[in-house]
């Protein structure tokens, strides 16, 4: 029953992601907005709630960081590793579109979010900053953490302040709708991911606990692949739409946004830092992960077609070195 519970969820998870992909793509047609804004700010916001609700709970309600940690990291490496299989799969329409500037500059600040959390396990300078009392502390901020949450706010602005515009073209259905019509069913959409997603969640964290399997590994397989369906899906529905930017941003912008997640999970752990490396996995996850970032920033910055495919086939292999290691 268990299982079945989980395809049907995953099932509605998906369908939602698609109308929500729709919309955006609607929006994107009928306004001046850039895609780099739409997939990297609005649409991946969206998206990543999931790992939003998951990561406080993992935290605060059955303090577990190294689950938390496991579900972002493993979130992040899956959603690159899937990013890449379908650009392979659309390889020919996305190295001929243009995206937009400001993508290269959120996996610039989304490698540094890698590097700020690599440096913590290696030199341990997350000394958590006691904002209160000490008797009674109000929160507890770690370092990393505010570096963290300046360079997701500085990849905001740089998408925000992209000058990009909608595209010219546009499906007869998307005429037809008006602005507020295309906003409130994209909103009832979102609302049907949160939902679906939070349910799924629960559900494969059961699987987990009766495969036995560890925390990190269990966060990272089971719940970052879960709560990244949506981001997945939209993806996939907006390469076949040919929107390769909100497409592209969508992922980009989950990744950093994830991390943002995390810095709030680190700040709402009254039991230390989120912070944990205790688990193998996580440790992989992290090193994995700012592999796959950099080779998704090459593949960006070369024009070469056989360097794109390169990069994005190495982008695959870690996903796939992680599971096996």
């Amino acid at each position: 029953m268990l299982y079945i519970l989980y395809i049907i969820t995953v099932v509605a998870v998906v369908w939602f992601s698609i109308l929500a992909s729709r919309y955006i793509d609607m929006i994107d047609h009928k306004t001046r907005l850039s895609g780099a804004f739409l997939g990297g700010v609005l649409l991946s916001a969206i998206t990543s709630l999931p790992e939003l609700f998951t990561s406080i709970s993992a935290t605060t309600l059955i303090d577990n960081p190294s689950l938390c940690i496991g579900n972002i990291l493993g979130s992040n490496l899956f959603n690159f590793g899937m990013l890449a299989v379908v650009i392979l799969c659309f390889f020919k329409g996305f190295t001929s579109s243009r995206l937009s500037r400001s993508h290269h500059y959120v996996m610039a600040f989304l490698i540094l979010m890698y590097l700020s959390v690599e440096f913590n396990r290696l030199f341990m300078y997350d000394e958590n900053i006691v904002i209160g009392q000490h008797s009674n502390p109000i929160l507890f901020v770690s370092i990393t953490s505010l570096l963290i949450i300046l360079l997701y706010f500085l990849s905001v602005r740089f998408l925000a302040g992209d000058n990009g515009s909608g595209s010219e073209e546009a499906d007869p259905e998307e005429v037809n709708l008006s602005i507020r019509s295309i906003v409130v069913r994209f909103t009832l959409a979102s609302v049907g991911i949160i939902v679906a997603s939070i349910i799924l969640t629960y559900i494969t964290d059961d699987i987990a606990t009766k495969l036995n399997l560890g925390s990190g590994l269990a966060g990272a397989l089971f719940l970052g692949i879960a709560t990244s369906l949506p981001e997945v899906t939209s993806t996939i529905s907006l390469f076949r739409m040919r929107n390769f930017d909100i497409a592209f941003g969508n992922i980009a912008g989950s990744n950093v946004f994830n991390f943002f997640v995390l810095t709030i999970a680190d700040i709402l752990y009254s039991g230390g830092t989120v912070y944990d490396f205790n688990d193998e996995k996580v440790v992989n996850l992290t090193l994995f992960g700012l592999a796959s970032s950099a080779f998704i920033w090459i593949m960006l910055h070369s024009r070469r077609a056989w360097v794109k495919a390169l990069m994005a086939i190495m982008a695959i292999v870690c996903y796939v070195a992680f599971l096996t290691r």
